[in-house]
């Protein structure tokens, strides 16, 4: 077990075996020669933000001249990650994803890409892409979003705790064409996980690379609206953002 960033762990006395107590650290950073126990680690799922707020507080000698006080602590009942468990018929939903430019409609496509279908459903089921905004717009291309940092209230969200890289669900007969739904990532084919973008036009370079896994139902005329949008490079010249992203019933 590493001692890495959000690892919990209880205070030992260096070199001494079975001398841990009631004290405990988190790692803000990670800790390679750490003096905790690792028998005692959990990883933390949500809070780091606070936790940095807490590092950055002033101290003298290690010791924080007004210190934090934990105020309370409740044990919680396992959070399940939603559609976790869900078949491929239970994941033909759609989306309807509000944004400054107006309302879309995604519908699933499960038999194309199932997980990455069952990850776009979880994040926009958890909220977690509420306040997120279009960083990258490229006209008649793609208009792309769904990044942490973006999001208007902070990078940070309750449902971090399930956000993970895809191994890549690559079809060649499933087309780039205008209007579908598709999952952006870095050079590693396997390293989508939150950041999508709607495809504004034929893209076929995309096709066998990239992972589509939904098609724009209702809505194409906001796809108009982003080709009309000013921009400085591939950054939009305003904010443009995910307003509210739900599952429809």
């Amino acid at each position: 077990m590493k001692h890495d960033r959000g690892v919990v762990s209880t205070v030992a006395i260096p070199g001494k075996a079975n001398s841990d107590g009631a004290q405990f650290f988190v790692c803000v950073f990670p800790q390679p020669r750490s003096m905790g126990s690792s028998r005692h680690s959990v990883a933390s799922t949500e809070g780091m933000d606070v936790v940095e707020k807490i590092s950055q507080i002033p101290a003298e000698n290690t010791v924080a001249l007004n210190p934090v006080r934990i105020v309370s602590v409740n044990i919680e009942k396992k959070k399940v990650m939603p559609f976790a468990d869900a078949t491929l018929d239970q994941l033909r939903r759609t989306v309807t994803m509000k944004t400054t430019l107006g309302t879309i409609k995604i519908k699933m496509e499960p038999d194309w890409a199932p997980n990455h279908v069952r990850n776009f459903l979880m994040l926009t089921d958890t909220g977690w892409y509420n306040g997120t905004a279009f960083h990258r717009l490229v006209k008649g291309f793609v208009a792309q979003g769904g990044m942490g940092d973006q999001r208007a209230s902070g990078p940070t969200h309750p449902a971090d705790r399930w956000v993970h890289s895809l191994k890549g669900e690559f079809r060649d007969d499933v087309k780039h064409t205008r209007g579908i739904v598709s999952m952006a990532r870095a050079d590693d084919p396997d390293s989508a996980s939150t950041s999508f973008f709607l495809m504004l036009g034929d893209a076929p370079h995309l096709d066998g690379k990239y992972t589509a896994f939904g098609r724009i139902i209702e809505g194409m005329d906001v796809l108009d609206a982003f080709d009309k949008e000013p921009v400085n490079g591939e950054t939009p010249g305003r904010r443009i953002e995910i307003i509210e992203a739900t599952v429809d019933k």
